[in-house]
């Protein structure tokens, strides 16, 4: 099942050529019924960078919008988030100390910020580990994400984080101190309990009962597009086929699928999404 009048928005993507499919996967999204997509830049790892300063991501910024670019040309609508992956904290504390690293990765941020005030990204990616850490480490954590923030209120731009799994309660209250809107904070590989906007892997068993109460939330895939891991989070063809699954069994409607792939993104983000 495929109806053209409706935009199908996989709000958390990569696209990688260098170590993965490339136009190809998104060519996958497309031929699907994937019509939008969030395009959201890699671990600088990926680059084979290793950041000591912040400028570096620069480097990984750009590449992400020429990415972006190719796919355009593919007849998709392509919106980039930029930033910095919080698992960066982990991987850059091999190398320098802590306090340096906070540095680093604010540093990185307000770069980001920069595509974001320019119009070539449309929001800005932190977060904190999902894993265990030190006490301080999650501290400088919380410290970098509070930074992405305030910077996002000052831009009025929205924020995708990766963080644990659960509702993050916390980031509100952090988003709140920033002078960002909650609804403007998207919990990535969200689960529903989260009190900020959930983006839900696709084949959650959730989706349904979310749509019929009425929930502001988005769809992803979390396509990684590496070829040492296929498929993984799901592959690209996820969002658009679960979507059209989804309809074809009655458990959303339409009007369900309107909200999750045009009228929310739309809202926290601040595009516009149509067909």
């Amino acid at each position: 099942m495929k109806n053209p009048d409706i935009p199908i928005t996989d709000d958390h993507i990569h696209i990688d050529p260098r170590n993965g499919r490339g136009l190809a996967a998104a060519r996958d999204f497309q031929r699907a019924g994937g019509t939008h997509l969030f395009m959201v830049s890699k671990p600088s790892l990926s680059f084979g960078i290793v950041p000591d300063t912040g400028e570096e991501f620069r480097e990984v910024f750009d590449e992400t919008i020429a990415v972006a670019n190719a796919v355009r040309k593919l007849g998709l609508t392509v919106f980039v988030v930029l930033g910095v992956h919080p698992a960066e904290m982990s991987r850059l504390l091999n190398w320098i100390p802590l306090d340096t690293v906070v540095s680093v990765m604010k540093r990185g941020l307000d770069i980001a910020g920069e595509y974001v005030l320019d119009g070539r990204a449309v929001a800005l990616k932190s977060g904190r580990p999902h894993y265990e850490v030190p006490s301080e480490v999650l501290d400088a954590s919380n410290e970098v994400l509070s930074h992405a923030l305030s910077l996002a209120a000052r831009l009025g731009c929205a924020v995708q984080i990766h963080a644990e799994s659960g509702p993050c309660a916390d980031v509100v209250d952090r988003a709140a101190r920033a002078g960002l809107p909650s609804y403007r904070v998207v919990k990535h590989y969200a689960t529903p309990d989260t009190p900020l906007t959930p983006s839900m892997i696709a084949t959650h068993p959730a989706i349904p009962d979310l749509a019929s109460a009425g929930r502001y939330f988005t769809m992803e895939s979390d396509y990684m597009d590496e070829n040492s891991r296929p498929g993984a989070v799901i592959g690209p063809k996820s969002v658009p086929r679960a979507t059209f699954r989804l309809l074809a069994n009655g458990l959303i409607t339409f009007e369900d699928a309107h909200r999750i792939h045009a009228e929310t993104p739309s809202r926290v983000y601040g595009v516009e999404i149509s067909r």
